[in-house]
């Protein structure tokens, strides 16, 4: 299935902030690190990565509300309903890309490829967390 072309469409839940990517986005990544899953309150967050000069806000840009979650690295989120957005490192080989949240897409898109990060990192509860092959769990008892 190939994507549209660019732009691509993107929002937080609530739909307060809205922004745009002018270009294709690259280096997919699902990322089990313990930061992404306290930014995302699940098992990993998935990313893909654009040149800087190619995302911007749209709309609501009065909601987009950013933490430091390690040093030189920032997270935005909206203040509204919490969804997170896009991180950023502000130094480095990567100063020039941000990365977004792919489930705040709104425009479908399917990746060409996808990596795993800090898969040492995953949760035994994930559907991967090292308990391949085992058993669902057992229906409670009713007593």
């Amino acid at each position: 299935m190939r994507n549209q072309p660019p732009p691509f469409h993107g929002s937080c839940l609530c739909g307060q902030i809205k922004y745009e990517v002018r270009s294709e986005i690259k280096a997919v990544t699902h990322c089990h690190c313990r930061i992404c899953q306290k930014a995302h309150g699940a098992a990993f967050g998935s990313y893909g990565s654009v040149a800087l000069s190619d995302f911007s806000f749209t709309d609501g840009q009065a909601w987009v509300r950013s933490h430091a979650s390690s040093p030189g690295v920032a997270r935005t989120f909206c203040g509204a309903c919490g969804s997170p957005l896009t991180w950023h490192q502000a130094d480095g080989e990567w100063a020039n890309w941000i990365s977004l949240a792919l489930g705040t897409l709104d425009t479908p898109f399917t990746p060409h490829r996808h990596r795993q990060a800090h898969a040492g990192s995953r949760p035994p509860w994930s559907p991967d967390g090292g308990h391949a092959g085992s058993s669902p769990a057992a229906p409670p008892q009713s007593r």
